[in-house]
């Protein structure tokens, strides 16, 4: 019976199959076997009865070991146990020696968190490309700006994209320097301190992280310290937080009396069971809802890090929840934002609209700071400027009118020249050589 949406709803297969029960045995053997082959190459066993062992540990199966486990209680060794069934016995002399539970687990948890962040950073990446491609071409197409919901100045659709794909970059920069924190395994044994190997420790741990393509932690107890962990989830979060603020936005600029942007709806899609006309924004609000489960398991995580000396086991279970679910979850709100933004409708009519809609009010500020220029203090100018809003929209007319009407503005400025001020597109400062300075720099610290 399938319980969880993950196994029947959410997630991609590449990402649920590097996290699948099968991948984690898979994992956990390669591990056993990269410490056979390094005891062998220090002389304790022969290397080729352990290239032969090899073919034969990674037939065995998860139901064998889950077996195993209902009889014993205790899933490392009930794999260690099950290797041991199938290789030669002077093989199985060796299997799992020197080496406790988490120098498997926590090593074989480091290569999935490899293959998952390999994932995460080309869809990151792929992101990024699109936002970029987006401040480029909307560079130039000028909207309304808005400050706790309500109409501001003039900005542009491509400075909107580039504020959204520098914080993106900014995930892709942290993202490349984790990786030398996260990226580490282990072969402490008990405590840490690799008594079982004696002398050898530190050779035979750095031999098997080199077989696995990772890095030896430069210290731990009987586990991989958690603050790595903590660090990755964190990622993680911030990153979902950034996905549902720009779904966020997505959603708030479909709203009907907005209508700028819009999700693609397909031509049998069904939004509403009941209202017909619906065009809902559903894969927004999917990526929404999600990323507020990834946030939930930050808590959790830190929870998981205040262990007992050495360790206890509290960790483990949860963790067995945290770092499948936040990976997983993450990889499937990241596609969705990358399938939304290829399929992104800009409705530059209404984008005009919506623009010129209040007749030059979120233009006030333009007016100010002329009349400042060329005389008034600025907080005259500003109440003289405000008065005259105030007036617009009472009376529902331009600012243009209102500001005509005012004497003290007809003696510093001509009408030509306030109907030049009052234009969208000549108040927009440094916004496209900003949005160039963003693409630049992107460009750099993105690459291949």
């Amino acid at each position: 019976m399938i319980v969880h949406p993950i196994d029947y709803r959410y997630g991609t297969s590449e990402m649920k199959r590097i996290w699948s029960e099968e991948s984690k045995i898979k994992r956990m053997i390669w591990v056993e076997i990269a410490l056979l082959r390094a005891l062998a190459r220090k002389g304790y066993l022969d290397e080729e009865k352990v290239k032969k062992a090899q073919e034969q540990a990674l037939k065995v199966t998860p139901e064998r070991v889950k077996e195993i486990e209902r009889e014993i209680r205790h899933d490392v060794m009930a794999l260690v146990k099950a290797i041991s069934e199938v290789v030669d016995d002077e093989v199985a002399r060796w299997v799992h020696f020197g080496a406790t539970s988490n120098d498997i687990t926590d090593t074989a948890v480091a290569t999935q968190l490899r293959d998952s962040l390999k994932i995460l950073e080309l869809k990151l990446k792929r992101l990024i490309e699109l936002f970029v491609r987006k401040a480029l071409e909307y560079r130039d197409v000028v909207c309304l700006g808005r400050t706790h919901g309500q109409p501001a100045l003039p900005t542009t659709y491509g400075f909107r994209f580039a504020v959204w794909a520098s914080e993106l970059a900014r995930h892709y920069i942290r993202l490349q320097q984790m990786k030398d924190r996260l990226l580490v395994g282990q072969m402490s044994g008990a405590v840490g301190t690799q008594a079982g190997f004696g002398r050898d420790g530190i050779e035979i741990e750095e031999e098997v992280m080199k077989l696995l393509g990772l890095k030896p932690a430069i210290i731990s107890t009987q586990i991989i310290p958690r603050d790595i962990y903590c660090e990755y989830v964190e990622f993680l979060a911030n990153l979902a937080t950034t996905l549902e603020k720009i779904a966020t936005n997505f959603r708030i600029l479909q709203r009907g009396e907005v209508g700028e942007l819009m999700e693609e709806f397909g031509k049998k899609q069904v939004g509403s069971s009941t209202m017909p006309h619906k065009r809902n924004p559903i894969d927004c609000e999917n990526i929404c809802g999600i990323a507020r489960v990834v946030r939930g398991f930050v808590e959790p995580q830190h929870q998981s890090s205040i262990l007992w000396e050495e360790r206890d086991l509290t960790n483990s279970s949860a963790e067995r929840i945290i770092l499948v679910e936040v990976t997983v979850l993450t990889d499937h709100i990241l596609t969705k934002m990358i399938g939304v933004v290829e399929r992104l409708k800009l409705d530059f009519e209404r984008v005009r609209e919506n623009l010129e809609r209040l007749k030059g009010l979120n233009l006030s500020e333009a007016v100010m700071i002329v009349l400042t220029k060329k005389g008034l203090s600025r907080q005259e100018a500003h109440e003289i400027v405000r008065n005259a809003s105030m007036r617009a929209y009472e009376n529902d007319t331009s600012l243009l009118e209102e500001l005509l009407k005012d004497e003290v503005v007809r003696s510093y400025l001509r009408e030509e020249e306030l109907r030049e001020l009052l234009k969208p597109e000549n108040y927009l400062g440094t916004a496209k050589d900003r949005i160039d300075m963003v693409v630049e720099w992107i460009r750099n610290v993105v690459r291949d």
